[in-house]
């Protein structure tokens, strides 16, 4: 356990207290955890980077814990109608998509080596500043409907073509074709 994984287990556990307070009904404290979660991700990240100090552990948790803190977010303000349901539906479903995708290919035999691509941190980006500006428009009463509105749509849109690209390589690896349409030796 080094300071970086640390900092994303800290974060883990800040995801039942971003729940709590939004269901709760105190979303200006919501938004600054949710913040100070945003800059713990950051913060181990780079320590991780600058000091040498990755792990497989933290390979694997960091991504899980933002995972974690995006979902129960966009769950929470699903429900409450400040994000349509539809939205949180596809959200979700794509990281479940995902993660049986994965586990099918180990239990298979045949693991598949994750890489983000570019238009799934386009879609991590569009989704946390969704969240972020639903948060502060909710809790400062801001007025921001309409970047509200335009950010749905454009999260939407990433978080399918993100699933489409996710399931096109996930695909490709299970039935034995590469990336350039050639079988694998």
């Amino acid at each position: 356990m080094n300071i970086p994984n640390f900092i994303t287990v800290g974060r883990v556990i800040l995801v039942p207290v971003v729940f709590w307070l939004l269901v709760s009904g105190r979303v200006q404290a919501a938004f600054f955890v949710f913040v100070l979660a945003g800059i713990s991700d950051g913060l181990d990240g780079f320590l991780a980077k600058r000091y040498g100090w990755r792990t497989e552990l933290g390979a694997h948790l960091d991504p899980l814990a933002d995972k974690l803190l995006l979902v129960t977010v966009f769950v929470a303000l699903g429900i409450s109608g400040e994000v349509p349901s539809w939205l949180v539906i596809a959200i979700v479903t794509r990281d479940i998509l995902i993660i049986g995708a994965i586990m099918v290919s180990w239990l298979m035999d045949n693991p598949v080596q994750i890489r983000p691509f570019a238009v799934s941190k386009a879609n991590t980006a569009s989704q946390l500043v969704l969240a972020s500006l639903v948060l502060a428009d909710l809790g400062f009463g801001l007025g921001l409907q309409m970047a509200r509105i335009a950010l749905i749509w454009l999260t939407a849109f990433l978080t399918v073509v993100s699933l489409a690209a996710y399931m096109q390589a996930w695909l490709r690896h299970m039935t034995g074709y590469g990336p350039d349409g050639g079988s694998r030796p």
